[in-house]
């Protein structure tokens, strides 16, 4: 919901302006998301009023408690039952956030893109330079081989998927509750954030950790909130917008796409240079070989030898008569 401040005459215009301003001075931009980024593409966040953790789960259990380590232990067929029906949507597709935050890599701005979301949006829009904080549906592995599978094979499996080598249980690359964060994308994630002249964090409440902790990295007061509910940084942050993610990022971030300008060859009449010059140096080759072959003797041509001043004075001369 937009707060009062968002509703006076012109007040989200001039908030829209100010991003644009805060874009265009920034040079090393960190983008943090989370669930209400992905919620137009149709995939719901958790802990709205229509979230995933407020629905029903079809099940004995409560949702929050299904996504969990110990319960995927205990209870594996359940959880898959609940995990195909509620966390995998192979039909989304990127919406207008996705798309604008692409933009802004491809200008150069944008150097990281932390997502705690798991449904592989940020790739399909483009994105380069995207940190899975919490994995991704779209990998899976099996427990005991480490084979790897994709989000087909868990969709189109029968109760627990089972790896088709060892017979072990395949699941999902993602991080449940109860599990750790991979060191090495908390790492790039912090490393990147550090860096940054602006931080732009989006379609978060802010509530899930380490997530939610990582602004204090930054060196500067540069933070913008989007979001459509508040956040603990809201009022600390240099500008907070309670609207919609892929409204704002749409209209902010400038649809100009640099273009990378083609490699071209100098070209002549007859071709390139260096194939030219290439041609030159094999007829100059060849010439030269022609001619060393011509002064070379042969075995039916014996060479001459030379007639030098020695040879001359060698040879015997004739005795003279004397006449009386």
């Amino acid at each position: 919901m937009e707060t009062r401040l968002d509703r006076y005459e012109g007040a989200r215009e001039r908030k829209i302006e100010q991003l644009k301003q805060l874009i265009k001075e920034s040079k090393y931009i960190v983008f943090l998301g989370g669930a209400g980024v992905s919620t137009e593409s149709g995939i719901p966040d958790f802990r709205s009023g229509e979230g995933i953790f407020n629905q029903e789960s079809g099940l004995s259990y409560r949702p929050v408690d299904i996504i969990s380590h110990s319960f995927f232990e205990a209870h594996p067929e359940e959880f898959f039952d609940f995990y195909r029906r509620k966390l995998c949507y192979p039909k989304a597709r990127p919406n207008k956030a996705h798309k604008a935050l692409v933009r802004l890599e491809k200008q150069g701005k944008l150097k990281a893109t932390i997502t705690q979301n798991i449904d592989n949006l940020h790739q399909m829009a483009g994105s380069t330079t995207t940190i899975e904080l919490h994995g991704s549906v779209f990998r899976n592995y099996c427990t005991e081989c480490k084979e790897k599978y994709d989000l087909n094979f868990i969709l189109k499996s029968k109760g627990v998927p089972r790896c088709t080598k060892c017979g072990g249980i395949v699941r999902p690359d993602v991080v449940l509750y109860e599990e750790h964060l991979e060191h090495e994308n908390i790492d790039n994630a912090v490393k990147a954030i550090k860096k940054a002249d602006l931080l732009i964090i989006g379609g978060t409440s802010l509530t899930v950790y380490p997530a939610a902790t990582f602004a204090q990295f930054l060196k500067s007061d540069r933070v913008v909130i989007i979001n459509k509910s508040s956040t603990y940084l809201d009022l600390q942050a240099m500008l907070t917008i309670h609207d919609s993610i892929g409204a704002v990022l749409d209209e902010s971030i400038s649809k100009y796409i640099p273009r990378k300008k083609p490699e071209t060859k100098k070209k002549t009449a007859s071709g390139s240079a260096s194939s030219q010059t290439s041609t030159k140096k094999a007829a100059t080759k060849k010439t030269t070989t022609s001619k060393a072959a011509a002064k070379k003797p042969t075995a039916k041509t014996p060479a001459k030898k030379p007639t030098t001043a020695k040879a001359t004075a060698k040879k015997p001369a004739g005795k003279s008569v004397k006449k009386d």
